[in-house]
């Protein structure tokens, strides 16, 4: 009887063991898991975090290499940049994109009248004025000096183009130079042309274009 109620209490802790044993395994793989989810995560943030600089850094980049990032490294365009801020256009010249700008140099603005000055053109109540003439000097896609000759040779000699304000210039070429005749018959000349920007093309022009 003795040795019967031996057997069944060893019989018994076995069991307990046993049970007890696969607690401990079920921990031990539980935290196992716990720990693995954990490096996974921290694996993913971290390369979600790299991938985050690394578009801010070519964000930073390109804005500063944007065409409104080009004018305020060049002393020739400060008079468009400051122009180009009074009109809130430095966030669709900043951004990525794609256009042609016209781009009078600070002696073109110089030349203006003293009522069509940027310090007239400035001020509030001429904002909806300033915006218009700043949009006449951008064009939509990306033309070079190259496609523009092409183009104007290919109109025979005379190549209308619109701009962003809806109102149209036409190019054409005086020896070796392009020339630009706005809605008034006032005529620019491109003196820098194919200044590469991230966001489209540059062409530094002497004289400002006014529509009608």
């Amino acid at each position: 009887m003795i040795f019967k109620n031996l057997k069944y209490i060893v019989c018994l802790s076995m069991v307990l063991f046993a049970l007890n044993s696969c607690k401990d395994q079920a921990k031990i793989d539980a935290e196992k898991k716990e720990m693995e989810n954990s490096i996974a995560m921290d694996e993913a943030k971290i390369k979600a975090d790299a991938e985050k600089a690394k578009l801010e850094a070519k964000k930073k980049e390109m804005k500063a290499t944007s065409i409104a990032g080009i004018a305020d490294k060049n002393e020739e365009l400060s008079t468009l940049l400051s122009a180009v801020k009074a009109a809130n256009l430095e966030t669709m010249l900043s951004e990525p994109g794609n256009y042609t700008v016209f781009a009078p140099s600070n002696n073109a603005f110089e030349k203006l009248p003293k009522n069509m000055s940027i310090a007239e053109l400035g001020k509030a109540e001429n904002k909806e004025l300033l915006t218009k003439v700043l949009q006449y000097h951008v064009v939509s896609g990306k033309i070079t000096s190259d496609k523009l000759v092409d183009a104007i040779k290919g109109a025979n000699g005379k190549y209308a183009f619109e701009t962003v304000s809806g109102n149209e210039i036409t190019a054409s070429m005086k020896n070796d130079k392009i020339i630009l005749k706005d809605e008034k018959g006032n005529k620019s000349e491109i003196v820098l042309g194919n200044v590469n920007a991230s966001n489209g093309i540059i062409h530094i022009i002497n004289d400002v274009l006014m529509t009608k």
